[in-house]
């Protein structure tokens, strides 16, 4: 199988009334694969809820923008390039610390019906900065 797409395609979800982030899909079991890969996009001072996941890595490469990983009692600060995976039973928060988005490319195998609870949630529109993101014209 050979899945071939291009951003302009792609919609936001917010799970939650409220979140402070949302999701760009890009692969999921949908698709037929036994992932989630997703383009995490948080507002400024945006953070996930605490939460773990009870079979699934989840692995964050930051893109854009600043932020930092929870862990228990670590505190792990997050900028471009920086790779964070997160094992099986592991509590965490990702928040952005900085003045604009956070951009996260981020990966849950397997999937854990992620990307069914992201699509389970509101579409939110992405705009002219989420798109430069996902389409590699947006400079650091």
């Amino acid at each position: 199988m050979i899945i071939a797409r291009h951003a302009s395609g792609l919609v936001g979800y917010r799970i939650s009334e409220g979140d402070t982030n949302w999701f760009a899909c890009l692969l999921d079991p949908s698709d037929g694969v036994g992932f989630t890969l997703v383009v995490e996009i948080f507002g400024p001072g945006g953070a996930t809820p605490p939460n773990m996941h009870h079979r699934a890595t989840e692995a964050f490469l930051v893109l854009r923008g600043e932020g930092e990983a929870r862990l228990g009692d670590r505190t792990i600060p997050l900028s471009p390039g920086s790779v964070l995976a997160v094992p099986p039973g592991t509590e965490h928060v990702i928040a952005n610390t900085g003045p604009g988005r956070l951009y996260c490319l981020t990966l849950m195998v397997p999937d854990e019906d992620f990307a069914a609870l992201i699509r389970r949630g509101t579409p939110v529109p992405l705009d002219a900065e989420d798109m430069a993101v996902l389409t590699g014209a947006a400079h650091a």
